[in-house]
């Protein structure tokens, strides 16, 4: 009898098959991406190495300028140090000097006191020793001499007073004088250029010409409505001139001439204050 076999197939599912294509896919899948994380972390290191190598130069170039600097600044601090060694030496001198000097002063000080401590006593003695009739005389004698001054200072003003009386100024300083006397007011004024009406006071002042050489002008000045005409005007000759119903003059002096310029004064007479010359005069005439 022949022996008789049975031969059975076994067949594996039918997943199995896609089951390891896609294992295998995944390996591979995996194995690109861990070998391309493996470039970038390659990359990665190789620039974190080119930064740091970079930065380790700027670091060692740092450094040696911190060195350099080091180096400067000790030698700046030891030629300071050797500086404020001479300035110290020579300031202990000048101390003493110092010292020295005040010393001296004080001394000196001391003995000008006394000195003229002595003088005073000495001119004191003198003074009252000295006092006889010899000394009375010589103060008598300067008393005249300036006496003397002073009238030859009022035969000036004189001289300088015009046909009424009034006294005429001939410069700034002059005219404050007469001012103090409280007499009169006094408007001082320059005119420039020509045909250039100016206010001056109650009065327009017009310049018309000017002859340097000869210290004289032209112009016209209206008071009231009423022009006149100044022809060859000499400096420091006033021109006089009555307001309605006023029985003092008002004066227009011309006291410097220039090229197309004249400076002068206008001098106006104070309500109710009588002239010192009519003063004098009424006074004379009561004695």
């Amino acid at each position: 009898m022949a022996d008789d076999y049975v031969v059975q197939e076994t067949k594996s599912p039918s997943w199995q098959l896609p089951a390891i294509v896609i294992l295998a896919l995944l390996a591979l899948g995996g194995l690109a991406f861990g070998w391309s994380n493996s470039n970038k972390v390659d990359e990665t290191k190789q620039a974190v190495a080119d930064q740091m190598k970079t930065f380790q130069g700027s670091v060692q170039q740092d450094m040696t300028g911190l060195k350099d600097r080091l180096v400067v600044a000790e030698k700046a601090n030891s030629d300071l140090q050797g500086d404020l060694k001479v300035v110290t030496d020579k300031l202990k001198i000048t101390q003493g000097q110092l010292k020295k000097a005040r010393a001296e002063a004080a001394e000196s000080n001391t003995q000008t006191a006394e000195m003229v401590k002595t003088l005073d006593t000495s001119v004191h003695s003198e003074l009252a020793t000295k006092a006889s009739s010899d000394d009375v005389k010589t103060v008598d004698t300067r008393v005249s001499k300036v006496s003397t001054d002073l009238d030859k200072t009022n035969s000036d003003l004189n001289m300088a007073r015009s046909e009424l009386g009034t006294l005429i100024a001939r410069n700034h300083d002059e005219i404050d004088v007469l001012r103090r006397q409280g007499e009169r007011d006094y408007t001082e004024f320059t005119i420039t250029g020509k045909n250039q009406p100016q206010k001056v006071g109650n009065v327009t002042v017009v310049l018309k010409g000017v002859n340097e050489k000869r210290n004289r002008s032209n112009f016209v000045y209206t008071v009231e409505d009423k022009s006149y005409e100044a022809k060859n005007a000499n400096i420091n000759a006033p021109l006089f001139f009555y307001l309605s119903g006023t029985h003092q003059p008002e004066e227009l002096v011309i006291n410097k001439v220039g090229k197309n310029t004249i400076s002068g004064y206008l001098s106006v007479p104070k309500a109710g204050v009588q002239p010192a010359t009519a003063a004098a005069a009424s006074t004379k005439s009561g004695s």
